[in-house]
C-alpha cells in the first residue's frame, strides 16, 4: 500500500532574527529563614539579635507565575531582542521593531487591544531600529475584573534587511492563565423600624484566595436619597486565606423605589496583599425589596 510522502520542495522555516520574552511583573517577598537555637551559620542574613525573626531582610523574586486574582492588576514586561551577535558575520539590519498586544477575555469574543508603556514617540510610529544584541522593552497593565481563562496575545514586526534585499516579518505568541476570585461578598438588608427609611446592611466578606490580605478600605457608596454610616471601626483587618470579616453599614433616607425594589448603592472592597500590592473590587447594586 503506498503512503503519502512529504514533499521535499516545501521551503524550511527560517527562524526569526529576532526573539519575545514575557516576564510577569511582581513584587518581590522577604526571604524566610529557619534559625536553630544559638547557631547564628543557620540564620539566612547576619544579625546580632539573641532572638531571630522568622523574615530576613533579603529579597526573593517570585520563582513562578504565581496566581492572578480579580481585582488586582496584571503586569508584565514584553521584550523584542535582536538575537544576532554583535560582530558575526553577514549581520541582517533589524529596523521598524513594533510591539502590539490585545487581551481576550472570557465575556467577549473580540480582543481588547492593550496601551504599552512608555507610550511611541513620534519618530518611533513606525518602529525602532535594533542593533545586534540589542533590546526593545515595553510594559503592558491590565485591570482584572472577572474570573475565568485570559489570553494575552503578542505581535512583534519588524523589517529584516540583508545586502541583497530587504523584507517585513512578523510572529505572534499566546500566553494563557486562569483569573480566580480573590474576595467572596455575601450581604443581608434589614429594615429597622416602620417605614423602610432606615435600613442595616450586613456584608460577609471572605478571602478565597491563597495569601493573606489586609482590608485596606470598605465603604458604601450611597445611591441618590440614601445616606450610608459605617459602623466598622478604623482598624485594619488582617484576613488569612478562608477568614470573615463582617461589615456593616446604616442605611438611611427615602431613596427612590422601583419595581418594589430600594438600591442603596455599591459596595466598594479596597485591600494590600503581603508587599503591598493593591487590589480592589467592586459589587453589583446592593438593595432590598419593600412590600
Amino acid at each position: 500500500m503506498a503512503h503519502p510522502r512529504a514533499s521535499t520542495d516545501a521551503a524550511v522555516k527560517e527562524p526569526h532574527s529576532v526573539s519575545l520574552k514575557v516576564l510577569r511583573l511582581s513584587r518581590p517577598s522577604l526571604t524566610p529563614q529557619h534559625p536553630l537555637p544559638s547557631q547564628p551559620a543557620s540564620l539566612a542574613y547576619p544579625t546580632s539579635s539573641d532572638l531571630p525573626f522568622i523574615l530576613s531582610p533579603l529579597l526573593t523574586l517570585p520563582p513562578a507565575f504565581g496566581s492572578a486574582y480579580v481585582g488586582e492588576t496584571f503586569s508584565c514586561t514584553l521584550c523584542a531582542n535582536n538575537e544576532q551577535l554583535p560582530g558575526s558575520s553577514a549581520p541582517r539590519a533589524i529596523s521598524n521593531v513594533r510591539i502590539d498586544a490585545e487581551m481576550k477575555i472570557p465575556s467577549s469574543a473580540a480582543p481588547t487591544a492593550l496601551a504599552l508603556t512608555p507610550a511611541s514617540s513620534e519618530d518611533e510610529k513606525e518602529g525602532v531600529d535594533l542593533e545586534p544584541g540589542k533590546s526593545l522593552q515595553r510594559i503592558v497593565n491590565f485591570d482584572l475584573k472577572e474570573e475565568g481563562s485570559h489570553v494575552l496575545a503578542v505581535t512583534v514586526t519588524y523589517t529584516e534587511t540583508t545586502a541583497t534585499s530587504g523584507r517585513v516579518r512578523t510572529f505572534r505568541k499566546l500566553y494563557q492563565f486562569v483569573c480566580k476570585g480573590c474576595m467572596v461578598v455575601r450581604t443581608k438588608s434589614t429594615a429597622l423600624g416602620e417605614g423602610g427609611g432606615k435600613w442595616a446592611l450586613e456584608a460577609q466578606l471572605e478571602n478565597c484566595g491563597e495569601e493573606t490580605i489586609v482590608l485596606d478600605s470598605v465603604m458604601l457608596d450611597a445611591t441618590e436619597g440614601w445616606r450610608a454610616q459605617g459602623m466598622n471601626g478604623e482598624e485594619r483587618q488582617v484576613l488569612m486565606p478562608g477568614d470573615v470579616q463582617q461589615v456593616g453599614f446604616l442605611v438611611d433616607g427615602e431613596g427612590e423605589v422601583a419595581d418594589g425594589r430600594v438600591t442603596f448603592g455599591v459596595l466598594g472592597i479596597g485591600w494590600r496583599g503581603t508587599m503591598g500590592n493593591r487590589g480592589f473590587l467592586s459589587t453589583g447594586a446592593l438593595g432590598a425589596k419593600v412590600k
